[in-house]
């Protein structure tokens, strides 16, 4: 196969590990970079590069960072680098169709679940929140829909018990590099018939630091499965009453427990940690952190701030 002249857009940590192994391959000449502006980040709001803009100065890897990948002078760019094909992972911006008509080979995105199920910006998350047993990866050839494209690839991987958004990530990150890797060579070699998605599709809608309250009235497994979706990010959290307003508690680990009583009351607090009923059996809150205070066990939590039996969270 003669070298293959590959564009790379993408932002987010989820896209280097595919980046990475795209550079690897020397037939494969990554002859550019497209990631999102630098962005103000941190307490001091100091101008922080993306994960993939890192990756790709390491790699020595030529860099482009448009405020808006439509703009006709960005596209003109993207046209004089002459690429046989568009990698797509985790970037942030629907590409117009200028861009998607551009190569020889088209576009490929790297998504992170079977698609039809779960288009959209938070796959990872949804999959959990929603007590899959199975997830994956996709490698679609793009078009201008919302992650809508035909079907090249697919590799699935179980959601186990112990996992959490960040190890499924991870996971995912590295099936994705690997998967993709291979899913170009057959691509342009023409060994590989696109297939339409079935029907059946889902939407994964962006996650919001408000998604993290917890809805005590809902079972326990539900709110087991939003604390592994949401950890690290934007964790969960409930108030703690308080005058004159309550306190925000964000939950840092928590289990299911089979004890039964009022949703968001507590029905034990000790050493252990403390029991909060749900909608249906409770939860063991294992560490904790107030707002503006530190990571703790529950149980020195307690030792600080008593909470009787009875209490009421929300």
């Amino acid at each position: 196969m003669p070298a293959l002249r590959i564009v790379f857009m993408g932002t987010a940590q989820l896209a280097c590990p595919s980046l990475e192994a795209l550079a690897a391959q020397p037939d494969f000449p990554v002859v550019g970079v497209i990631t999102q502006p630098d962005r103000e980040k941190g307490r001091n709001l100091s101008l922080a590069a993306s994960p993939v803009k890192e990756t790709a100065l390491q790699l020595g890897l030529p860099v482009w960072q448009p405020a808006r990948a439509r703009d006709a002078a960005f596209v003109a760019q993207l046209a004089d680098l002459q690429p046989d094909l568009i990698v797509v992972a985790a970037y942030g911006q629907i590409l117009p169709q200028a861009i998607l008509d551009l190569p020889q080979f088209g576009c490929l995105n790297v998504h992170t679940s079977l698609l039809p199920k779960y288009r959209g910006a938070a796959p990872i998350q949804w999959a959990i929140l929603n007590d899959d047993t199975e997830t994956g990866v996709t490698i679609m050839k793009m078009d201008a829909g919302l992650d809508t494209g035909d079907i090249l690839t697919q590799k699935a991987t179980p959601i186990l018990p112990e996992d959490n958004s960040q190890s499924l990530h991870d996971r995912l990150a590295a099936i994705g590099a690997e998967l993709l890797v291979a899913t170009v060579r057959d691509w342009v070699s023409g060994k590989m018939v696109r297939q339409p998605q079935p029907e059946g599709s889902t939407y994964a809608r962006k996650i919001t630091r408000n998604d993290g309250l917890l809805d005590w009235t809902q079972p326990a497994r539900v709110l087991w499965n939003r604390w592994r979706a949401f950890t690290p990010w934007p964790g969960v959290f409930t108030h703690l009453p308080a005058t004159p307003k309550p306190w925000l508690l964000k939950i840092s680990r928590l289990e299911m427990a089979t004890e039964a009583g009022p949703p968001g009351e507590v029905l034990r607090g000790d050493k252990s940690g403390i029991v909060v009923g749900c909608g249906q059996n409770s939860l063991h809150l294992l560490e904790v952190q107030r707002e503006g205070g530190r990571r703790m066990t529950a149980g020195e939590f307690l030792a600080g701030h008593p909470l009787a039996v009875g209490a009421k969270l929300g």
